[in-house]
């Protein structure tokens, strides 16, 4: 089946545009994955925030082509798939995830903030807390000094509470 110049055009330019609003990418070889797995794979990219494609070596190349990932252009080889996200993290924990799970699929590098990386940096990245897991983080450290400032302000109302709570008592027990 013979694709459009018109249709390579947009694809070439949608990749770009994602590419440019991403903060890592990973490239991986998937010869030998099964429809079944490379769907697993694409879903759980999709399910933390990352995208996933197979990807044709020559479009890609051109979409990387004045993009701070031009530097990677030369992973596109044989069977060759990307994973790229917004948050630098995602896509390097579900993809080191799969290489540990899957023998046909292998990652042969990357790019982070448009540096070149390798696969052990890949591995160093997937390690690390996702953007929300740091947002979430952070939002507790600033809410506990105001969980602890409420707690202080309201223990003289209960103190006072209890105190009427026991005299009102005693009260009833004379009377």
């Amino acid at each position: 089946m013979k694709v459009k110049r018109s249709d390579k055009k947009n694809f070439v330019q949608k990749l770009k545009d994602e590419l440019n609003s991403s903060s890592s990418v990973i490239v991986a070889h998937y010869a030998g994955l099964s429809v079944l797995e490379t769907d697993k794979l694409r879903k759980e990219m999709r399910d933390n925030g990352a995208k996933f494609k197979v990807t044709k070596n020559r479009l890609t190349k051109l979409a990387l082509a004045d993009t701070p990932y031009e530097s990677i252009a030369d992973l596109f080889s044989g069977p060759t798939a990307i994973a790229y996200s917004s948050d630098p993290v995602l896509p390097a924990k579900v993809a080191v995830s799969f290489e540990k799970k899957l023998e046909n699929f292998k990652i042969v590098g990357g790019s982070y903030d448009g540096e070149k990386i390798d696969k052990s940096k890949i591995y160093f990245l997937a390690t690390l807390p996702s953007f929300d897991a740091i947002r979430g983080k952070l939002l507790g450290i600033l809410m506990a000094p105001a969980k602890k400032i409420a707690s202080v302000l309201q223990a003289p109302g209960g103190q006072l509470a209890r105190l009427m709570s026991s005299r009102s008592e005693e009260l009833g027990k004379l009377n």
